[in-house]
């Protein structure tokens, strides 16, 4: 966008249509029928929840776009009601008051004129002279209205502290009509009770509202956002003391007296908890409440299934295993007969390994041997590939541990199968462990019978879960559950160096591989320390080079993977660089600096339950309605549809994070390691970024980056107290 005028200037109009709007951050698209102006304006900005017929009263600036030409770009957003006879009309047609309906909004007007909406704030009772509309509907009408009208009353004052309109609704859901009184004596509340407003727009809000830098309100606040901060690092806790150095450095000059009494009112209130470690030589250890009874119940649901043995014939595994050996074709090692027989013999055990140590074909044994022995056997991943992978590598079906618990948004436990209602299962394989959070293990734990076998999975040498927690390595190193670590290479898995370099990386050592592609070598490494140099061999090496060499299709078979998203070989460049290369012409729809194409990858960024989607699932756009604004998208053979409003819900997946690719594997990866992205190169993410490619690795980048990732093995330590509760349970 180019500026052509720098002033703020004062917009009043009427809202004609919505273009676009973005439930989640607010962000609308509108035309405004607005004075002083020819035709109809196209106005973006976070406007929050804006209807037909609406009056806007704006300030911000005129901004000509390339594409989309003049618009103005809004910075704050004031809603007030119609005032002409159609405006009413359009108003009161769109929706926004339930009980009113294009037809009944048509009827209220004819009957009452522009006096329709005075009628609905002084005489609501006036309604019931209007043909068609009974005492029923009068509530209904009578309660929305009362509704809009707080909330438009909250949304004037939010404005004037800086806050987005389009957080007013969620911030009247909880408080209701005392919002306003509610903020004006502790807006502070909001960091603990409203998503996505963090600490600074609360503080912003308090400071502006007269509260003082050392009020308790703002101190305890202050703590506990630096410690939900560390649980969005993985941190089942933190250390009292640094994390009271942190939160000194973000409330700005507090004295530590202040922050200790704002640490017992706060353990008061009881939204932490506060534990000697002794063992940890931790000597407060500062939990968020939910945290600290999440690792304790799932210590107790663990020992609680372990505790419940159930006999198994020994000879009647032993020839279940002989005979699913015989059927597959397949001799078991010594190693991977223990394994087998472990699974099938304790109610909880745990199989990790490397990439080559067999874990796929014991997977498959146990599922075989547990069906064989009369037991419901269901498996499950952390996400939508794994299950799919699992699924393939078992022949059975496998799902991701969301559909099997079946979400549901209005239960009181999130999920269909919980405490209350269990699953029908004597078995459960659940695969890529690692991947597994806290939360969501608890709430599996908690939907399983205290008879069911649990087969845990995965290699402990992955990035753990994005979500709290190190569940798979906390269980290995108690050392309290049943467990086999798989150390032997498979003579053919020998024979990859993807496989040979994977055990090099977790060990700390440089890979070893071709500098040169010929048909033969699965793993390159080139080194460059130019990382726009590097850029360019990235998109060449998928464009033309692994095509040309290795016949593989560069839009199915060859995934980017990166540390971070910024930066000269992070997502963003290397998306739009590989979009334009690979899929450049077709149909397309622009959301800021990103274009959707038809035939475009695309990666889903959140779990989407209402369209049976989650988070890293792939696809690819296979067609796009510019009037319906919809689009299509490929998932593995199931097409689902999107509005363009849903948009965010999507990134391009030419290139993807190593974070987002766990659970899966490509044909053909290829991974820049640069220093550029320093913060983030450890050991665990390269292993795990290689570990992903099946037949071709190429990694790129500079001798000192990789030194530094694979000197670099303790960065990802999480602070939980799982391992030493699990020791004193069992």
């Amino acid at each position: 966008m180019t500026q052509d005028s720098t002033s703020t200037r004062t917009l009043k109009g009427e809202v004609a249509t919505i273009v676009f709007a973005n439930s989640e951050n607010g962000f609308v698209i509108a035309r405004l029928r607005a004075r002083g102006e020819p035709g109809q304006v196209t106005v973006v900005g976070t406007l929050g929840e804006v209807v037909p017929g609406e009056m806007l009263e704006l300030t911000g600036t005129w901004k000509e776009h390339p594409k989309f030409g003049r618009q103005f770009q809004a910075e704050t957003c004031v809603q007030v009601l119609p005032a002409t006879i159609n405006g009413i009309r359009r108003y009161l047609s769109s929706g926004c008051i339930k009980g009113i309906g294009p037809t009944m909004a048509g009827k209220l007007v004819e009957h009452f004129g522009a006096r329709v909406l005075d009628i609905l704030d002084e005489d609501p009772q006036q309604l019931l002279k209007v043909p068609g509309l009974g005492k029923k509907t009068l509530v209904k009408i009578r309660e929305s209205w009362e509704k809009q009208r707080e909330i438009r009353s909250l949304m004037l004052f939010l404005q004037e502290y800086g806050i987005a309109p389009t957080f007013a609704g969620k911030i009247f859901k909880r408080y209701g009509i005392q919002a306003v009184e509610r903020l004006k004596q502790d807006p502070y509340q909001l960091v603990y009770e409203i998503r996505g407003i963090g600490f600074a727009t609360a503080d912003a809000m308090a400071l502006k509202l007269g509260f003082a830098q050392d009020s308790p309100q703002r101190v305890q606040a202050g703590i506990m956002y630096v410690l939900y901060q560390q649980g969005e690092r993985g941190h089942l806790f933190y250390p009292a003391d640094a994390l009271l150095e942190k939160a000194a450095h973000a409330l700005g000059d507090i004295d530590a007296p202040l922050l200790q009494e704002g640490l017992v009112r706060l353990q008061e209130a009881k939204r932490i908890v506060v534990e000697d470690l002794p063992q940890q030589d931790v000597h407060q250890a500062v939990y968020p409440h939910f945290f600290y009874r999440m690792e304790r119940e799932i210590v107790s649901r663990l020992q609680a299934i372990a505790s419940h043995r159930v006999h198994v014939d020994e000879d009647k595994l032993a020839g279940v295993i002989r005979e699913q050996e015989a059927r597959s074709r397949v001799t078991l090692s010594p190693e991977q007969r223990e394994a087998v027989l472990g699974a099938c013999e304790n109610n909880i055990y745990i199989i990790t390994g490397g990439p080559g140590t067999g874990k796929t074909t014991i997977t498959r044994m146990v599922a075989r041997a547990l069906s064989s022995l009369g037991l419901e056997v269901k498996l499950a991943a952390p996400t939508g590939r794994a299950a799919k992978r699992l699924a393939e590598a078992t022949g059975r079906s496998a799902s991701t541990i969301h559909r099997l618990l079946k979400y549901d948004p209005v239960g009181s436990d999130g999920f269909v199968f919980n405490e209350d209602k269990k699953l029908k299962v004597d078995a459960l394989i659940v695969d890529e462990v690692s991947m597994l959070d806290c939360v969501l293990c608890l709430h599996l734990l908690r939907a399983l019978p205290l008879t069911c076998r649990i087969v845990l999975v995965g290699d402990v040498n992955q990035l753990p879960s994005v979500g709290p927690g190190n569940l798979l390595r906390d269980c290995l190193e108690s050392g309290v559950l049943p467990h086999k670590r798989l150390t032997t290479i498979f003579r053919q898995a020998r024979e990859s160096m993807i496989v040979v370099n994977a055990h090099r990386i977790n060990e700390g050592e440089f890979p070893l591989g071709a500098t040169r592609p010929v048909p033969q070598a699965d793993f390159f490494w080139v080194e460059n320390d130019d990382p726009l140099r590097i850029q360019q061999l990235i998109v060449k090496t998928a464009c033309e080079r692994i095509p040309e060499v290795y016949g593989l299709d560069p839009m199915r078979d060859v995934q980017v993977l990166t540390p971070m998203h910024k930066g000269d070989v992070g997502t963003q460049t290397l998306n739009s660089l590989l979009q334009e290369r690979l899929n450049p012409h077709g149909p397309e729809i622009a959301r800021g600096q990103r274009k959707y194409r038809v035939g475009d990858r695309v990666l889903q960024m959140r779990n989407n339950y209402d369209k049976d989607v989650f988070n890293g699932d792939l696809g690819w756009i296979v067609s796009l309605d510019p009037k319906a604004e919809t689009l299509q998208i490929d998932f593995e053979g199931r097409e689902v549809e999107y509005g363009f409003d849903e948009l965010d819900e999507l990134s391009l997946a030419y290139a993807v994070s190593v974070h987002k690719s766990q659970g899966s594997e490509y044909p053909a990866v290829i991974m820049p390691v640069v220093t550029q992205h320093y913060m983030l190169l450890q050991r665990n993410l390269i292993y795990t970024g290689l570990t992903r490619a099946r037949k071709l690795a190429v990694m790129l980048g500079s001798h000192r980056a990789l030194s530094i990732g694979l000197s670099n093995k303790d960065s990802s330590k999480r602070f939980t107290h799982l391992v030493y509760r699990l020791q004193e349970e069992f």
